[in-house]
């Protein structure tokens, strides 16, 4: 395995001064050092990929230098616009090192989510132009990895990509931070809500949320045919909840976000206030953090989200930290409801997956409101 200190280290020594990005569960080792040892104007989480390349290119133009963009290969979806429209060589030309994690590496087990884009993830490359480099698990490998790199970009002066498999890098002791004392954990606020809002119809972010609607039902001993579990296509759900709600207005659409998930592509809340349906109500859990992928903090505790839904134009709006507060806001139904709830980070060890794959999530959930 690379330590993430070694690797930091070789990147520094070819020059690069910036790092930015949205955190994965292969580098979350990695990221956490990021966290740790770099000042926050060095290395910031972005909202998404895309706005990543967007920092890392404005970053390039100010001082010349080589700014870095980790995320998951699943965020390459994201980054695909400006990688090949500003900083690809037949445009601006701008050097940018990719750190990528390999999810759904072929012959690796993973999650279903991740295996299309497992598959294509060194061919999407490929077909964009960008060279590439699988790193190495051991520490003279990623010498030369970063060495072709370096070469690579002060040759041509633009992007080139570095694959990260599952394991290459070593554990890092992250140093723990201090967080406000919220009662609820993300898992009790979903009962309160699948309790709440029985007989709606649900939609859920990817991660750990979806995973643990899926463990609520299955203790509860309820069908999750009333459940459509957003297992990938992160930042999304709010959408397909709104596009859920305005074909079915005579019943209740509940979305379940994240927090990082809604600032991933917080146009969408804009959409749903345009549009207004009456019978969806939209809860952003906030742990402050990306749970699922290591815990790196996202800004939605330096940002008021209250107010940007406010803004929005949502008809209702309700900040709640306790389950009494959290219940009375359920009861609104004059949408669209906007629900912040604040929560403690954290989940369960024995949390487990969904058992159902995502086509049979889908057709259960189709099947249940007679769309199919």
């Amino acid at each position: 395995m690379i330590s993430p200190e070694f690797f930091y280290k070789g990147l520094e020594a070819m020059g690069v001064g910036f790092f930015t990005g949205v955190p994965d569960s292969l580098l979350k080792q990695f990221c956490a050092y990021l966290k740790d040892n770099v000042p926050h104007e060095r290395n910031i989480i972005a909202a998404n990929e895309g706005c990543a390349m967007g920092l890392a290119a404005g970053y390039h133009l100010a001082t010349g230098k080589v700014p870095l963009v980790y995320m998951q290969n699943s965020g390459m979806g994201n980054a695909t616009n400006p990688l090949l429209s500003l900083t690809d060589p037949d445009v601006y030309n701008i050097p940018v090192v990719l750190v990528i994690g390999w999810r759904g590496e072929p012959g690796v087990h993973d999650e279903p989510q991740h295996v299309k884009q497992g598959k294509i993830t060194c061919t999407l490359l490929e077909t964009m132009g960008i060279p590439y480099s699988i790193l190495p698990e051991d520490e003279d490998g990623a010498k030369e990895v970063l060495k072709k790199c370096s070469s690579y970009i002060k040759e041509k002066n633009a992007p080139y990509a570095i694959v990260v498999r599952k394991n290459t890098f070593s554990d890092y002791p992250a140093k723990k931070t201090e967080e406000p004392p919220y009662e609820m954990s993300r898992e009790e606020a979903i009962g309160i809500i699948a309790d709440e809002m029985k007989g709606s119809l649900f939609v859920s972010t990817t991660g750990m949320a979806s995973r643990e609607l899926y463990e609520i039902r299955d203790r509860n001993n309820e069908s999750h045919g009333s459940d459509f579990l957003t297992v990938g296509s992160m930042g999304h759900s709010s959408q397909i909840a709104l596009g859920i709600a305005l074909n079915l207005p005579d019943l209740r659409i509940v979305c379940i976000d994240g927090d990082g998930a809604a600032i991933m592509h917080m146009g969408g809340m804009a959409t749903i206030a345009s549009e207004s349906p009456s019978n969806l109500t939209h809860i952003v859990i906030n742990n402050g953090v990306h749970d699922s992928v290591g815990g790196q903090p996202t800004v939605s505790r330096e940002i008021d989200m209250h107010a940007i839904a406010e803004a929005m134009g949502y008809a209702n709006i309700f900040t709640v930290e306790s389950e009494e507060s959290l219940r009375k806001a359920l009861e609104c139904t004059e949408g669209p409801v906007f629900i912040q709830v604040m929560v403690h980070r954290g989940a369960r060890k024995d949390l487990g997956r969904p058992k159902s794959t995502p086509v049979e999530n889908k057709d259960s959930f189709m099947r249940n409101i007679g769309s199919i």
